[in-house]
């Protein structure tokens, strides 16, 4: 039986005058491929943040890979959790080749006064090779496309060789293509790497069938929490996104080419 891996209870968190969490809890089982929906400001981001520890509860308590979060392990339990961001804009004339960003997930582990050796270039390899990034290597990383950024992204990420694997908007800002392909390969990861895998978006499309259940968020809430099947109905995401029903089946359509 899968065991308790983030167990969040009752978090509050605040941004000044704004509440981005109001007492939400949540509990996640190994393995588990979660997908996490919502509007913009519904607090996704927020709650990824309050389990890789990069935000600051206002009150209640979360617990991550059987530790309750403190000042003194928070370091520890961070190096055990993979984070992929939205695609960032880089300059072109940065001076790292993929192979090299991609090493920059194995810092956390060694140290920055620590080289990396033998071993963990064959690290890095491994994962350029499972995302399918070994052809570009060599390449700048500026000089490649959002699609192609977001997956040494995800190669920094497993580069660290994390047990929870957190993602948020991965798909943002690219094409109907790379963004299928990214999902595709977030499956893949999921599947061969037994991870933990907490996916969050506000796109509809960019949910994989693949997962095994859906948190709906709203206003700081958690407003739903269930199977796809149970959740993802139309009365619900109309109410979801306060948009009436055949809009949000046309939004539903929208990524499916012509």
């Amino acid at each position: 039986m899968n065991h308790t891996v983030i167990d969040i209870e009752d978090a509050v968190v605040s941004y000044r005058e704004d509440v981005a969490l109001r007492g939400v809890s949540l509990r996640v089982a190994s393995g588990e491929f979660i997908g996490i929906v919502g509007p913009n400001g519904a607090g996704k981001t927020t709650l990824l943040t309050i389990i890789n520890d990069l935000g600051k509860l206002l009150s209640g308590k979360v617990w991550v890979l059987g530790n309750y979060v403190t000042k003194t392990n928070r370091h520890s339990l961070r190096k055990q959790i993979g984070y992929v961001a939205q695609l960032q804009n880089i300059d072109p004339k940065m001076p790292m080749n993929v192979r090299e960003v991609a090493m920059l997930g194995r810092y956390g582990l060694l140290g920055l006064l620590r080289r990396p050796g033998r071993h963990d270039w064959k690290i890095v390899d491994d994962v350029l090779e499972l995302v399918g990034m070994t052809h570009l290597a060599q390449r700048p990383i500026g000089h490649l496309s959002g699609g192609e950024q977001q997956r040494v992204a995800i190669a920094r990420c497993l580069a660290q060789e994390p047990k929870l694997f957190l993602l948020d908007e991965p798909t943002a800002s690219l094409d109907w293509k790379a963004k299928t392909d990214i999902i595709e390969l977030i499956k893949l990861i999921h599947n061969s790497r037994h991870l933990t895998t907490l996916l969050v978006t506000h796109e509809l499309s960019a949910l994989p069938v693949a997962c095994d259940r859906i948190v709906l968020m709203k206003d700081g809430l958690i407003w739903g929490n269930g199977s796809p099947e149970k959740v993802l109905t139309d009365e619900n995401l109309s109410q979801l996104y306060d948009i009436p029903i055949p809009v949000v089946k046309a939004r539903r359509q929208e990524s499916t080419p012509t």
